[in-house]
């Protein structure tokens, strides 16, 4: 549905929509500098010191992806995890927002499990200088939002183990944006399966447990119920990583670790299927796209309101687990024709009209599964309901909401629901740190996906 700048009176956003339509935050040019908070919703947010976690360091920095390089449609939605050998090359592609292009620098940090830095000089784990320029990089076409566009390959490394792979602006030293990789070799064998989930019908109605054990066979592992740690996760998500998980067996006739856990420890919430939203046309709205204001700049977007699910039936349907795909309908090249427009998110009141505790963000692979001051919903009193906006790029979008309230975990299942039904993906590491050594060893490395109705990216 299109509609013009006038009819903007009749939805939900329009005090912020009209804020907006002049208003666009670019990069200054280079040799300038940013007057003090002109970058949006909370600049002290973009500024921490160097991480080791994905993260995005410049509010300019948009549609970050690091994947696979397959071949295939699908490998933006194939997760940053390598053998070795890499045969198959990570990418790191994200747009900058700004009018000119700039010379940009890649950095390689190897990381310990627990994603410190490891105590390794650059030479012992990479094959060359480990400073690169970014040189493959595409300006914006026919946008009113104007970036451009970067792709750079990962280097080919000589050990297993976490990697970063940072960004920084021409200087090498002002980092923008960090990406983490894993790079394995398959030195031991993993069994996964699904296994029964211990308790009432509560906790086998919404949660899903990964059963696992792993077999060494002529490995010679040195004391593996003390040097060999296991992380497990859903839907390649680090914030809701399992580590460390220690083996609670060891058969060493059998060369065979066993993990039998009886408080949850491999066990997650299933949730539901995730909300979504396409806005690869600008012209016509997509799934769960109320209206379009292309006269706008940047665009406008509404999307449908949303309610919680927690207590409904679950809802089969397909999704991409929480990753999002940019692309433009009408002119077929996501990474240069797709523009950037202020999308507004809508969730409404529990039922009896009061406010859900707490702060309210949407969350997923576009934020990084961060809580960003840029995707936080507000209560309007006056329209009784939740909105937020985020400026994002044309595209195939997974989310869900959360609740952040004081002095508690976040908890998903407040607005999402969790239902046993939900098809969801989990991932297996395997470290081991050899005694006298000085980093983690990546031997073993597998994905299962429980309730699947579409291919594994990654086994």
């Amino acid at each position: 549905m299109r509609f013009a700048p006038h009819f903007l009176r009749f939805f939900f956003f329009l005090p912020l929509a009209l804020l907006l339509k002049a208003c666009v935050p670019l990069e200054p040019a280079a040799g300038t500098s940013a007057a003090p908070g002109s970058a949006p919703n909370s600049p002290d947010y973009y500024r921490p010191g160097l991480r080791t976690d994905d993260f995005v360091y410049d509010p300019n920095i948009r549609s970050v992806q690091c994947y696979v390089r397959t071949g295939d449609v699908t490998e933006r939605l194939t997760p940053p995890i390598t053998p070795l050998g890499q045969e198959q090359p990570v990418i790191l592609e994200f747009d900058r927002i700004r009018t000119q292009p700039a010379r940009l620098v890649m950095k390689l940090q190897i990381c310990n499990a627990d994603w410190t830095p490891a105590d390794l000089v650059d030479q012992q784990f990479v094959y060359d200088y480990n400073e690169a320029y970014v040189t493959e990089y595409y300006s914006s076409v026919n946008t009113k939002v104007p970036y451009y566009h970067y792709r750079c390959p990962m280097p080919r490394v000589k050990l297993t183990g976490n990697y970063v792979l940072t960004v920084y602006d021409a200087d090498g030293t002002t980092p923008l944006v960090s990406r983490r990789v894993l790079v394995y070799d398959n030195a031991v064998g993993i069994q996964m399966q699904q296994g029964v989930t211990p308790g009432g019908m509560g906790a086998r109605n919404s949660l899903q447990q990964v059963d696992f054990s792993i077999t060494y066979g002529t490995m010679p592992l040195v004391q593996p119920t003390q040097y060999v740690r296991v992380l497990l996760r859903q839907n390649y998500r680090w914030d809701n990583a399992r580590f460390p998980l220690q083996p609670t067996f060891a058969r060493e006739a059998e060369h065979r670790l066993d993990y039998q856990y009886f408080n949850y420890e491999n066990a997650f919430p299933a949730l539901n299927e995730f909300r979504y939203f396409d806005s690869r046309s600008l012209r016509t709205g997509g799934f769960n796209i109320a209206a379009i204001d292309p006269a706008a700049n940047p665009r406008t977007v509404l999307l449908g309101a949303e309610k919680s699910r927690q207590g409904l039936p679950y809802d089969q349907y397909n999704d991409i687990n929480g990753y999002f795909l940019t692309d433009n309908r009408e002119y077929g090249n996501g990474d240069t024709d797709a523009d950037y427009a202020e999308t507004f998110f809508q969730l409404q009141p529990p039922a009896d009209g009061t406010e859900y505790p707490g702060q309210i963000y949407a969350v997923g692979q576009m934020t990084d599964w961060q809580l960003k001051p840029e995707f936080e919903l507000a209560y309007d009193t006056a329209r009784h309901g939740y909105g937020g906006h985020a400026l994002l790029k044309q595209g195939y979008y997974n989310y869900y909401f959360v609740q952040k309230i004081s002095g508690k975990p976040l908890d998903f299942t407040l607005l999402e629901g969790s239902r046993y039904e939900t098809e969801n993906v989990y991932d297996l590491v395997v470290y081991y740190r050899a005694p006298g050594t000085r980093y983690d060893q990546i031997i073993g490395y597998k994905a299962l996906g429980i309730n699947s109705r579409l291919p594994l990216q990654r086994r």
